[in-house]
C-alpha cells in the first residue's frame, strides 16, 4: 500500500518559526525577570572563603536547559541556525562593556586579579566584533573559516577564564578588613553580568559554531 506524503506548506513552517521566536522571547524575559527577583532576595549572595554555589548555578542552569532544549527540539534548532550570523556577531559587540571592570577595579570594587583579565578579554571581544561582522558582510563565507571558529573559542575562553578566576577569588576570600573581593558580583546590578549576560554571550557562541558545522556539511 502505498504511503502519501504530504509536504509541510510554507505557511506551517513559518508558524512554527514564530511560535519557536515567541518562545526564546518569553524565557528570555522570564530568565532576566527570575534574575532580578532572587537577586533583591539576596539569594546569589555567599559566604566569605566559601565557593560561589548559587552563582555556579545561575551559570550551569540557564546553559544545561538551553543545550537541553537544543537536544529534544528539532524547531529550536532549526530556528538557531537560521539565524542571521552578522546579528549573532554583532550582539557580541557589548561586551566591549568589560571597560566597567576597569572603572571598579580602579574604584576599589573589584580585586585586579579578576577585573582586569575579564575586563580585557570581554574589550577584545567586543572591540574585534565589527572587524568580524565586516568580513561577514563582504564575504558570506567567512562564516565557515578557521579565522571566525577561533574568535568564537577565544570568546568562551575569555568567560570561562572569568568565572574560574571570579570562583577561586571567592573561595580565598578572608573577609579581612580593607580586602577587595568578588563580592559585589553576588548583588545586582553587577549580579547580572555572570548569571545573566555570562550563559547567553556562551549561548551565542555556541549557535555561531553551529551555524558554522552546518554551513561546512551543506558546502561538503
Amino acid at each position: 500500500m502505498a504511503a502519501t506524503v504530504i509536504p509541510r506548506s510554507a505557511g506551517s513552517s513559518s508558524s512554527t518559526s514564530g511560535s519557536v521566536r515567541l518562545g526564546v522571547y518569553l524565557v528570555l524575559a522570564t530568565w532576566f525577570l527570575l534574575v532580578v527577583i532572587l537577586g533583591v532576595g539576596g539569594i546569589f549572595i555567599g559566604h566569605q572563603g566559601e565557593p560561589p554555589i548559587a552563582i555556579g548555578l545561575g551559570i550551569a542552569i540557564p546553559l544545561l536547559s538551553f543545550f537541553a532544549w537544543l537536544k529534544f527540539s528539532p524547531a529550536l534548532r532549526r530556528f538557531v541556525i537560521a539565524l542571521d550570523p552578522r546579528f549573532v556577531v554583532a550582539m557580541q559587540a557589548w561586551r566591549w562593556g568589560g571597560l566597567g571592570f576597569l572603572f571598579l577595579y580602579a574604584h576599589n570594587v573589584l580585586p585586579a586579579a579578576f577585573a582586569l583579565p575579564a575586563g580585557s578579554g570581554d574589550m577584545a571581544i567586543g572591540i574585534s566584533a565589527p572587524w568580524i561582522l565586516a568580513a561577514l558582510l563582504r564575504q558570506p563565507d567567512f562564516a565557515t573559516s578557521a579565522a571566525f571558529a577561533r574568535w568564537n573559542v577565544l570568546g568562551i575562553i575569555d568567560l570561562i577564564v572569568a568565572i574560574s578566576l571570579g570562583t577561586l577569588l571567592a573561595t580565598l576570600a578572608t573577609g579581612a578588613p580593607g580586602e577587595i573581593s568578588t563580592a559585589p558580583m553576588a548583588s545586582l546590578p553587577l549580579l547580572l553580568i555572570p548569571v545573566f549576560f555570562v550563559p547567553l554571550f556562551l549561548m551565542l557562541h555556541a549557535i555561531m559554531l553551529m551555524q558554522r558545522r552546518e554551513k561546512i556539511r551543506d558546502r561538503a
